[in-house]
């Protein structure tokens, strides 16, 4: 919930990715600030695109786009007239990744760099880049193990080689914030933990599956790593205050609540008793908050994400968990 909104309400804006799990939270609450939204979607079907399309003034203020990140003259075309940029959207392979160099780092530098040159071309005021906790926290090298990690601290990008998506996080925000610093193009990030809450698109996301997952009994073999877990709603009002707070500048961690995954299973189990539920590295999110930012409590977040998944039939089969596709490095998080 964030404590000022003073920004260039009525502004144009494109929103990069527009149909995913954070980026659907942010069209909204920018159509509800009064913003013009041109989103970029990959299909402009009624499945991937009517959640988007039913907002609260949707049919005046919102045009979607169809738009591949790799494309940069589509890119252009979807970002010109914009004042402010969100880049959200991340290149995401089909099928198993065989050759992640090839099939996941190459594209998600390319689209990355055909976002910032557009941006540039459109003279948009500010670029707002959603990063992720990962390129902040994973084995940061030289970093001693009881300092508060805080902007300052980068995953060690070799140690990370086996997790391709965390591999792209860190690059594709090392090139953005490089980008700026050698243009003039103001570029912003943004670094969410592990995002948890209700969706508003019909699909389930990769950290919902993984709540999902404990939920239905599924085998715990993280039990006391530790999880970084923020708000989806909070991570959009996040992205929305780093537009508009003049102040802002480089990169913003986004990670409120810590609990391990012992902790969380305690919590769920607490909470829903007739699940099958199985039985720190310190961060600071000091620099958001100063900016204004405050976020919801992390019970607040597991009851409004459990009870969204028990309305839409995610949780209807609780005799045993499918595999869960998650990032094999969020269990160093």
């Amino acid at each position: 919930m964030v404590g000022r909104m003073d920004g260039a309400k009525g502004e144009t804006v494109c929103v990069t990715g527009a149909a995913g799990y954070i980026a659907s939270w942010l069209v909204k609450l920018l159509l509800s600030r009064g913003y013009t939204v041109r989103g970029t979607v990959r299909d402009l079907g009624e499945k991937k695109t009517g959640h988007l399309r039913s907002l609260e003034n949707a049919s005046e203020n919102l045009k979607l786009i169809k738009a591949d990140l790799l494309d940069y003259d589509a890119m252009a075309a979807a970002i010109e007239g914009s004042q402010g940029v969100f880049h959200v959207a991340s290149p995401v392979p089909k099928g198993d990744v065989t050759d992640p160099e090839v099939e996941v780092l190459g594209p998600a530098a390319t689209g990355t760099r055909n976002v910032l040159e557009a941006a540039s071309a459109a003279k948009v005021r500010r670029l707002v880049v959603v990063s992720s906790i990962v390129a902040v926290d994973i084995n940061p090298k030289d970093w001693p193990t009881d300092k508060i990690k805080d902007e300052s601290s980068w995953s060690d990008r070799e140690f990370c080689r086996k997790d391709w998506y965390s591999v792209s996080k860190i690059t594709a925000e090392e090139a953005a914030l490089e980008y700026g610093r050698r243009t003039g193009l103001d570029v912003v990030t943004l670094n969410p933990a592990v995002v948890f809450g209700p969706l508003l698109q019909p699909t389930v996301n990769a950290s919902s599956q993984f709540l999902i997952y404990f939920l239905k009994g599924g085998p715990d073999r993280m039990r006391d790593k530790l999880w970084h877990i923020v708000d989806v709603r909070d991570t959009a009002d996040a992205l929305l205050l780093l537009y508009e707070a003049p102040e802002a500048t480089g990169r913003h961690i986004c990670a409120p609540h810590v609990i391990t995954a012992r902790d969380l299973l305690d919590l769920l189990k607490s909470m829903y008793p007739d699940y099958p539920l199985d039985h720190p590295a310190p961060m600071t999110t000091d620099k958001l908050k100063k900016l204004g930012w405050s976020c919801r409590s992390l019970e607040e977040t597991i009851t409004d994400s459990v009870e969204f998944c028990q309305k839409a039939g995610f949780l209807d089969d609780v005799e045993g968990a499918g595999p869960c596709r998650f990032p094999p490095l969020y269990n160093k998080i």
